[in-house]
């Protein structure tokens, strides 16, 4: 199979387009065609050796993914041609790739109203934000939250979310993306490059960070007493708030079937919707680490296989 495989920490010049062998289902196992990649912010960090973990060269990045099942192991619960969208386990990865092995188990049925494009872009997005918003913030209806960094994948679902659950939404965004966070369901948008969010005062149940370092230093100011900081991206080393009034959470993550399958059904119910998408070619996953590393997009970058 065809692969963007990466052979040594580095930039982008990483990268290169090559052949890897193709993988075989064990038990409990799926083989995929992947039809789409997502890229996600990690998958850079990744690739800079950000990260303590040992790769073995050449490694090939990628997280989640939509496809066709094209072999099955003994026990898996998916049939061969069931179009599916998934997100590989935790420490797990190689979905810039035409083909992949991944448990069965972690895998759901594509819905039927998605490209495979838009449900890689949902996959790994919408779980982070439902363990974030649902099962770790416990966000209710009538309480405010705010969502650092509104414009991204994992952002922009929060804030469909939250404005599903009923919240009041406040989040960041540069001036560019406000009419973007703005359909997404934000209530009040502060533009971060020209406006100090912290002016608001202590009037937030939630703040859920997925910027980190000196934005979630100052996300403690907003919070209520009682409050919730709920963060994917960390402080910087060493921080230590002075506030002994307020919840720091880091959701779980798990990845999961019974997750993705909520995600279809606030889809179903309308409450969610695809991200903008910006679509690169397997063979031009360097070009998409180059946007991606930039940390401006609006929505996800996909990887289109095929």
């Amino acid at each position: 199979m065809k692969a963007a495989l990466l052979s040594k920490h580095g930039g982008t010049d990483v990268f290169y387009y090559g052949d890897a062998p193709d993988p075989v289902p064990g038990p409990g196992e799926i083989v995929v065609d992947i039809h789409a990649a997502s890229v996600n912010a990690a998958d850079y960090k990744v690739r800079l050796g950000s990260y303590d973990s040992k790769l073995k060269f050449p490694y090939i990045l990628g997280r989640d993914f939509s496809g066709v099942v094209s072999a099955v192991g003994p026990g898996a619960d998916l049939k061969v041609g069931d179009e599916i969208f998934a997100v590989c386990d935790a420490g797990i990865e190689g979905a810039y790739a035409e083909k992949i092995a991944i448990k069965s188990a972690l895998a759901a049925l594509k819905p039927a109203k998605l490209s495979h494009e838009e449900a890689a872009a949902m996959a790994l997005t919408s779980l982070t934000a439902i363990w974030a918003i649902e099962d770790t913030a416990q966000l209710k209806k009538g309480e405010t939250v705010l969502i650092q960094g509104g414009a991204g994948g994992v952002a922009g679902f929060a804030i469909q979310l939250a404005k599903h659950i009923g919240a009041t939404v406040i989040t960041t965004a540069s001036a560019h993306n406000h009419d973007y966070v703005k359909s997404l369901g934000a209530d009040q948008i502060i533009d971060y490059r020209t406006e100090d969010f912290t002016r608001l005062g202590r009037v937030c149940d939630v703040v859920f960070d997925t910027v980190g370092g000196e934005v979630q230093v100052r996300s403690y100011e907003v919070l209520k007493p009682g409050g919730r900081l709920v963060w994917i991206a960390a402080a910087p080393a060493g921080f230590k708030s002075a506030r002994d009034d307020v919840q720091v959470l880091r959701p779980r993550v798990a990845r999961d079937r019974p997750h993705l399958e909520r995600m279809k059904e606030l889809l179903a119910a309308g409450a969610v919707w695809p991200p903008a998408i910006h679509r690169y070619k397997l063979a031009d996953a360097a070009e998409a680490h180059k946007v991606s590393e930039g940390r401006h997009l609006q929505g996800k970058l996909v990887l289109t296989v095929r």
